[in-house]
């Protein structure tokens, strides 16, 4: 009976203080509670001041652009273009489109043997173009820019500057005038026309002047010299057309592409010469008045030293052109040449790859008297050599 009396006031105790803990435990809660509630209002406060005193982030621009009142640049506000740089190109393609032809060369029967470019130069009826686009024709046409097509005739070509100049009778459309191409600067914007491989007629391309005075070998023993060049696209068929400045004078005459270094492990791109207008129009106007250009004229036959006739005859030189053949009479023989002279030097400038035979030759005139440095049977020798005039 002590027993149960002893169990049953230890569950009365256990059944009180859980009660008294609840009492507690809500109290506590209720007061926190009410605290936070206190603090509601100044909280609400403090966050108020916060959004006031940081800025709200921009939102990043949607796909599709909204308009934003914010002042905007306008053509009449960007900087004037530079002197000789401010045409329009769809202006001047408008206006000189139809004075560029595509050049037909063609074969006896009228079979086409390649096809070049050209452009009309007023008046007169005259297309220039390149030497090598005319060369061996036997017949020539050009197509103008509506596909029409009409004979022309060789009026006079000259294989050194590569440029020739065509004539028809019927009267041509339109025509350009040349500028000056001493005045072109690099970077200066500049514009192809032209009929790559013949059948994309007036085709447009534009780039830049990327250099003046660049210098090409022809594989004919001579140098093509003072070529502009430029990064316009040109191709196979482009040979004769115009280069363009935006005010669509003729700055040059397109006639070369380089693909590669020559070994053929490099490929290059944006490699394009043209003849300079200076150039172009000088020989052109000779060839218009004489039917040639006035050259000045060794009257032999020569062909340039090379490392294999060095070694296979045991030469005393490295460079240098061996005499041939003279012919009985001219000048060559009046100085005295033999065949199986070799000339090493013209007038103190020696004979090399910088300095080829021919480019020499070209620089001076008919008329002049040139000392030559010859070696005969290893002896060196001088000889002087007055210069003719071509035929």
């Amino acid at each position: 009976m002590r027993g149960f009396l002893t169990a049953l006031l230890l569950v009365f105790g256990i059944g009180l203080a859980a009660l008294l803990g609840a009492i507690a435990g809500g109290t506590a809660v209720y007061y926190a509670v009410q605290q936070r509630l206190d603090l509601l209002p100044q909280l609400a406060a403090v966050a108020t001041r916060a959004a006031e005193a940081t800025p709200t982030r921009t939102p990043r621009p949607s796909p599709t652009p909204t308009a934003v009142p914010t002042a905007q640049p306008t053509l009449a506000a960007l900087p004037a273009a530079a002197p000789g740089d401010g045409g329009s190109v769809v202006a001047v393609v408008e206006r000189i489109s139809p004075a560029v032809v595509t050049v037909l060369n063609l074969d006896a029967t009228g079979g086409e043997r390649g096809s070049g470019s050209g452009i009309i130069i007023a008046p007169d009826n005259y297309v220039i173009t390149n030497n090598h686009v005319v060369e061996d024709a036997q017949q020539l046409a050009i197509v103008l820019s509506d596909g029409t097509t009409r004979s022309a005739k060789l009026v006079g070509r000259d294989q050194y500057a590569d440029v020739a100049v065509l004539r028809t009778d019927d009267g041509l459309p339109g025509g350009a005038q040349f500028g000056d191409s001493d005045t072109l600067q690099p970077g200066q914007t500049l514009i192809a026309i032209g009929s790559p491989l013949g059948n994309f007629k007036n085709t447009v391309t534009v780039g830049v002047l990327s250099a003046t005075g660049r210098r090409l070998d022809t594989g004919d023993g001579f140098y093509m010299d003072d070529l502009l060049q430029t990064d316009a696209a040109i191709n196979p068929g482009n040979s004769g057309g115009p280069l363009l400045d935006l005010q669509g004078r003729v700055m040059g005459l397109n006639t070369a592409i380089v693909r590669s270094d020559g070994s053929g492990r490099t490929v290059t791109e944006g490699l394009g010469f043209a003849v300079a207008s200076n150039t172009v129009r000088a020989i052109s106007e000779q060839l218009i008045q004489r039917g040639r250009v006035i050259r000045p004229f060794f009257a032999a036959r020569w062909e340039p030293v090379s490392a294999y006739m060095v070694w296979r005859y045991n030469l005393p030189v490295n460079w240098g052109v061996l005499i041939t053949y003279v012919a009985p009479g001219a000048n060559a023989a009046v100085a005295g040449l033999l065949p199986g002279d070799i000339i090493i030097s013209i007038d103190g400038v020696d004979l090399n790859a910088e300095n080829p035979f021919l480019n020499v030759l070209l620089g001076h005139q008919p008329g002049d008297q040139l000392q030559l440095d010859i070696v005969r049977e290893r002896q060196q020798l001088q000889t002087l050599l007055t210069l003719a005039e071509n035929n």
